[in-house]
C-alpha cells in the first residue's frame, strides 16, 4: 500500500489545529526525530518516540494526525518526512528574522547559541538603551539605539522580537516592538506583559522554572 503524501494541511477531525501544549510537544518530536537522523535511522513507531519522551503512543498518533497521514502499519514513519512535516506545521521551513532588545550577559548568551540559526531563526539586529553599549558589535552585530527601532525593523523584515531587558523596562519596550510591526516577542524580562492579541507572546521566566523544579523535587521527597 503506498503512503499517504503529506499536503501541508492538518487533517479534518474535531480541532482545526494541535493546542499549544500539541505544538510543544511537536517540538519535542522534532529534536527526538532530528537526533536518530543523525544516527542514519531512516523509520521510526509512534511507539519509539512515546517510549523516548514518556507518553503514550496514542498521543503520539493524534499529535503527528495534525501535521499529514504519514505513517504506514506495521513500518512506521520515514523520519525525513516527519521532520518535514513537523517542520512545516511549526512555521520554520523558513527563515524567521528576529531582533534582540537588551545587549547584558543574557543576551549574549543567547547570541552565542547556534540552535536559533539551525532551526530557522536568524538574529538581525541588536537594540540596547545604554549609551556605553551602543556601537558596540557583539557576535558581529553592531548595537543600535532603541530610538531607531522602527525604522531598522521595517528595514530588516523583522517578524519575532527577543526581549531580555530589565523588567521595569519591558513593557514601554514592547509596547514599542509592537508598533513597529513585531508579531511575536520571547520575553525573559521577569514581568507580565500586557499587549495586544495580535502580537503573540511566550514568556520566559528563569526563576519561575527553578521555582517548579524545587516543588517538583520537594514532592517526590515527600513521604
Amino acid at each position: 500500500m503506498p503512503r499517504a503524501r503529506n499536503t501541508g494541511r492538518p487533517q479534518s477531525g474535531p480541532e482545526e489545529r494541535p493546542s499549544r501544549a500539541g505544538a510543544a510537544r511537536l517540538s519535542l518530536y522534532l529534536r527526538c526525530l532530528e537526533g536518530w537522523l543523525r544516527e542514519g535511522v531512516a523509520t521510526v513507531s509512534s511507539g519509539q518516540i512515546a517510549e523516548s519522551l514518556g507518553i503514550s503512543d496514542a498521543q503520539v498518533r493524534k499529535d503527528v494526525s495534525y501535521v499529514g497521514s504519514l505513517g504506514q502499519p506495521g513500518v512506521g514513519y520515514q523520519v525525513t518526512d516527519l521532520i518535514e512535516a513537523i517542520r512545516q506545521a511549526l512555521g520554520i521551513n523558513r527563515e524567521w528574522r528576529s531582533v534582540l532588545i537588551g545587549v547584558g550577559n543574557l543576551a549574549r548568551a543567547l547570541l552565542r547559541y547556534q540552535g536559533f540559526r539551525a532551526q530557522g531563526f536568524r538574529i538581525v539586529a541588536l537594540f540596547d538603551s545604554d549609551p556605553a553599549k551602543i556601537g558596540q558589535e557583539v557576535e558581529g552585530l553592531k548595537v543600535d539605539a532603541l530610538e531607531h527601532l522602527g525604522d531598522k525593523i521595517m528595514t530588516l523584515g523583522a517578524e519575532l522580537a527577543i526581549l531580555t531587558v530589565p523588567a521595569e523596562s519591558a513593557q514601554p519596550v514592547a509596547e514599542r516592538l509592537h508598533e513597529a510591526g513585531i508579531r511575536g516577542i520571547l520575553n525573559f524580562a521577569p514581568t507580565v506583559l500586557r499587549l495586544p492579541e495580535s502580537v503573540r507572546l511566550v514568556n520566559v521566566d528563569l526563576s519561575i522554572q527553578l521555582e517548579q523544579l524545587a516543588f517538583q523535587v520537594q514532592l517526590h521527597n515527600m513521604p
